[in-house]
Parts: structure tokens; C-alpha cells; sequence
């Protein structure tokens, strides 16, 4: 089957009632390209399933069904080598509350919680927004351009105090695109243990690898002895590009951890969005062709990206090897201290600022979107980056 990844979707105007945060934070002359939000219809299936769940006119408090938790283990064994249990499924309202929720269950005020940046905005805030300490250790930067970010296991462990309870772990990694290698993650799994720490591990982006040949190997599959201590987050919502149906899962084999898990949540959270349910598991048993299609897509864009970035003068990248997403190191591209503030106000293009993931002069651009609608963006900057202050309309 074929499917439409070329014809650009109206987004911008909000009559039909598709208000979107990525197309309306700026004006009508900004080319969004910030928010992890691809510019893509969902896959038919999902849409199809979306439609029959609406049709039935009853929208009232659901419950996580089996046909969903068992797709979701089937998923699991097929795409992951990892047999988990449907007992093992906590759903719910989106990775960023679970995050906050892991810190809540796992941890007591005053404790540390460890992030490693550069790194997606909300883990940087878990630890204040509950109450706990902020514990920070940096990736080791490429050694030369081009050269990927790495793990720095001596960075981390000098991080590590006696107060340190809760290691916030992402892989793929938002926004760097690394892929983790297992020698990686084998020296992380040896530092979770001998620091007894808990871990949660975000594995949003885990089916949006763009190498070919690469397979996801959850860090709880890969090291079974993190099992007992490791949350492991998984959604569609990037993938399918349904965040706005909020449904996520938190995958926990260990029958007390889960059980600390799901008392933290009463109270805080809403049940089951009826609807995400409905598209999780329509897009988990039957979205597999079109993701392989959108998979074709994001490489190619990826290319038409890394060819471009190789003429702007002091601009850098390690092309992503997962997600949709670049980290581009601006910081001697002389676009200022601010490269995302000088792009959004010179050349009409709106970037993810580096300095909220950690590093100020990077900024992160979101190529999920159309080939035609990437070329105009990727137009635009060149008016700035080849031809140094000069506006995209001069």
C-alpha cells in the first residue's frame, strides 16, 4: 500500500478545529520546525480504528483492554527480542507524568536525581518540580566534526553522591540521535548496580531507527540484572505521531517497583484516554508497513539534511542515527549566542533552543515533515549560514 508522506496537511489555520502548539506558537511566516511533531497523517489503520471508536458515541471512563496489552507484547517479542507479560503494562497519559511519577515513587525529598545532558527539557525538571536534587553529568562532545556524542561513564560517576537514587536515562537519545552501543551500556548497567540506583529509561523514540539493519534492545533486556530497578518507557506517540491522544506505557517486570509505581500515580493522573488506547494498539498490530515506509522517508531527509550542513560554514552534526531529529552545533556558525533567535527572526525559521537541553549554541531541528516543506526551511537557512546576514526575503 501507498501512502502520502509528499502532500503538505493544513495546519496553520485552526477553523476545523486543529489547533496545533508546533504551528501556532509563531506567525504565519514561521516554518515550524522545533516540537518532536511530525507533519504526517497517522497511519490508515489508526485513523480507520479512530473512526469506529467515535462512531459508537460513548465516551465514557474506559479500561486498558487485553487485545492492547497483548499486541503490545507481541510488539515486543517481534521488534525487541523481549518477552514481556501484559501484568507487567502500566498505561497512561504520556512519558513526561511518568518521569515525574518515577521521582515521586522511587526517591524522598532531598534525593538526587541524575540526568545526563544534553537532554530532552522535562528531565531537567523532574528533580525541582518534585522536590529533589538536581544531579547533572554531561556526554563526553564529538572530537572532531562529524564524530558522534558519547557516553562519559567517568562524567557520570562523578556525579554520582551518596544522595543519589534515580538515574533518567533516554535511548535512542533526545536530541543527539545516538544510538547507545552495548559496550555503552554495559558500562552504565555496571555503574547502575554498584550505585544501587533505580532507573528509568525512556525508549520513545525505539522504532524510529535510521540505520539499516539496526534493532532496539530495551537496556532492561539487554542487562537482565537492571530488570528488578528499571522503568521502561514506550509509547506510540512518535512513532504513529499521536501525542495528542496522551497514551503511553510504562513496562516494569518487577512486581514491587510496579506496585510503588502505581500507588504514586492515584490522584494525579486521569484513567485511560479512550481514544489513545484505541490508536495504540490499532497502531502497534497493524502500523508496522507504514512505518517502514515513513522510515524511508526520514532517511531521506536525513541525506538532504547532512548535505546541506555540509556547506554551511561552522556548522556541525553527527547525523541522527534514530529519531527525526538533528543536533546541530551552531556555535561557530557567527549567528551569536542565540543561533535559534537569529534563524526564527532573520530567516523565518523556528529551532528548538539548545540552551533548554543543556547546551546553549546548539539548536535541534525536527525533520519529520515533508520533503517540499524541509526545502523551504532548509532555503531559508541558507540565505544565513552560506551568505552570512542575509535575510531569506532580500
Amino acid at each position: 500500500m501507498a501512502y502520502d508522506f509528499a502532500t503538505p496537511i493544513e495546519r496553520r489555520h485552526p477553523e476545523g478545529g486543529w489547533a496545533s502548539q508546533k504551528w501556532h506558537r509563531y506567525g504565519d511566516d514561521i516554518l515550524p520546525l522545533w516540537v518532536a511533531d511530525m507533519d504526517f497523517c497517522s497511519p490508515p489503520a489508526v485513523i480507520d480504528a479512530l473512526q469506529a471508536r467515535v462512531a459508537h458515541g460513548v465516551y465514557g471512563y474506559g479500561e486498558v483492554p487485553a487485545t492492547l496489552t497483548e499486541t503490545l507484547c507481541q510488539w515486543s517479542a517481534q521488534h525487541y527480542d523481549w518477552r514481556i507479560q501484559p501484568e507487567w503494562q502500566q498505561w497512561l497519559p504520556g512519558v513526561v507524568p511518568a518521569l515525574h511519577l518515577a521521582a515521586l515513587a522511587l526517591t524522598e525529598p532531598g534525593d538526587g536525581v541524575l540526568t545526563v545532558a544534553p537532554i530532552y527539557p522535562p528531565f531537567l525538571a523532574v528533580a525541582e518540580r518534585t522536590g529533589r536534587l538536581p544531579q547533572q553529568a554531561m556526554l563526553a562532545q564529538p572530537t572532531a566534526p562529524g564524530e558522534p556524542w558519547q557516553l562519559d561513564i567517568a562524567a557520570l560517576e562523578a556525579a554520582i553522591t551518596p544522595r543519589t537514587r534515580l538515574l533518567l536515562w533516554c535511548q535512542p537519545h533526545n536530541p543527539t540521535g545516538r544510538v547507545w552501543r552495548h559496550e555503552e551500556l554495559a558500562a552504565l548497567a555496571t555503574l547502575v548496580e554498584r550505585h544501587d540506583l533505580w532507573v528509568v529509561s525512556d525508549e520513545l523514540h525505539c522504532d524510529l531507527l535510521l540505520n539499516e539493519g539496526a534493532q532496539h534492545r530495551p537496556l532492561a533486556a539487554a542487562f537482565p540484572g537492571l530488570a528488578k530497578r528499571t522503568i521502561t518507557l514506550w509509547a506510540p506517540s512518535k512513532t504513529f505521531n499521536l501525542a495528542g491522544l496522551t497514551s503511553a506505557c510504562a513496562v516494569i517486570p518487577d512486581a514491587k517497583l510496579r506496585k510503588r509505581f502505581a500507588a504514586a500515580a492515584k490522584g494525579l493522573l486521569p484513567d485511560g484516554n479512550v481514544l489513545g488506547l484505541v490508536a495504540a494498539e490499532a497502531a502497534y498490530r497493524e502500523g508496522e508497513a507504514w512505518r517502514q515506509a515513513l522510515l524511508n522517508v526520514l532517511r531521506e531527509n536525513r541525506d538532504t539534511l547532512q548535505a546541506r550542513v555540509a556547506t554551511w560554514p561552522g556548522v556541525n552534526w553527527h547525523a541522527s542515527e534514530a529519531t527525526y531529529l538533528a543536533w546541530l552545533d551552531m556555535r561557530e556558525a557567527g549567528l551569536g549566542e542565540a543561533p535559534y533567535q537569529t534563524l526564527l527572526s532573520e530567516v523565518g525559521v523556528a529551532l528548538s533552543d539548545g540552551a533548554a537541553f543543556g547546551c546553549p549554541g546548539f539548536v535541534r531541528l525536527n525533520f519529520g515533515t515533508t520533503a517540499s516543506q524541509l526545502e523551504v526551511a532548509l532555503s531559508r537557512m541558507d540565505a544565513m549560514l552560506k551568505n552570512k546576514g542575509v535575510r531569506y526575503g532580500d
